[in-house]
């Protein structure tokens, strides 16, 4: 017996999807059957982005992105909603980090990362769900057969990493704000929940992995190796779903047991 999930029909817009993650969830969500908003400031990458996804059949959509500018975040909804359609999944995944000691973080370190990791999230999902809210109520057009909101927090939010508190603290709060979410906007039928990546091999640290700290750091893993991005390709498309229906507030480890 088989079993697929398809996600046909239902827009999904995905932050930070110019590289990484988001870029992964972005072709994964695509070839499931969504039309997928590719959403992030660097437009050249996005527009690549799309190319691939197009390439392979689906279909993508491309705008700008800041999501530590309101006006940003307002125009950049508003227009997919225009462009695409009603949004039905939304994939909060733009995010920042810093490394140095706690001693020595600054206020702009601090602000740079708690605005666009836990500012930037907040209410990028606030006007997502208003919107899914007025048609939940039936005070906006269009049919609403639920909502799923993933916001993509991390491990270093489940236990404390050095060197990069600032990153760690604003992740827990990505945790908190989904149970809080999910908690006042579950009975709209808007499923809100939170996935915890572990070390993930992506373009960004790809060359730390050869290096001698990153050694030693894999050699720390559970497993002795890090993940690829594809490894959470299941869990994002069941959590766009509507199989997904009975799963809200989750916050999901997919961190090949590092923070146990």
């Amino acid at each position: 017996m088989s079993y697929s999930i398809d996600l046909s029909g239902r827009v999904a817009f995905v932050t930070g999807a110019s590289s990484g993650l988001g870029a992964q969830f972005a072709r994964t969500l695509a070839c499931a059957g969504a039309a997928v908003v590719l959403a992030a400031r660097r437009v050249d990458q996005l527009k690549d982005l799309r190319a691939r996804i197009e390439g392979d059949g689906g279909d993508a959509h491309v705008l700008p992105l800041d999501v530590t500018d309101l006006t940003s975040i307002r125009a950049a909804v508003a227009h997919a909603e225009t462009e695409v359609g009603s949004i039905d999944i939304l994939v909060n995944n733009a995010g920042v980090s810093s490394t140095q000691r706690l001693a020595d973080v600054t206020e702009e370190d601090f602000d740079y990362v708690f605005d666009t990791n836990v500012k930037g999230a907040f209410f990028t999902a606030q006007e997502v769900a208003r919107r899914m809210l007025a048609r939940a109520r039936g005070a906006a057009p269009g049919t609403f057969t639920g909502g799923r909101i993933i916001n993509i927090s991390s491990t270093a939010g489940l236990r404390t990493l050095p060197q990069i508190g600032p990153y760690a603290m604003s992740k827990a709060a990505v945790i908190h704000m989904t149970k809080a979410m999910a908690q006042e906007w579950g009975r709209y039928e808007i499923n809100v929940n939170a996935i915890c990546p572990g070390y993930i091999d992506t373009e960004i640290n790809h060359l730390h992995w050869d290096t001698e700290q990153g050694r030693k750091l894999v050699q720390m893993l559970p497993r002795k190796r890090v993940g690829k991005p594809e490894d959470l390709d299941a869990l994002i498309v069941l959590l766009a779903s509507s199989e997904s229906h009975f799963i809200n507030g989750a916050v999901i480890q997919a961190d090949d047991g590092f923070a146990l």
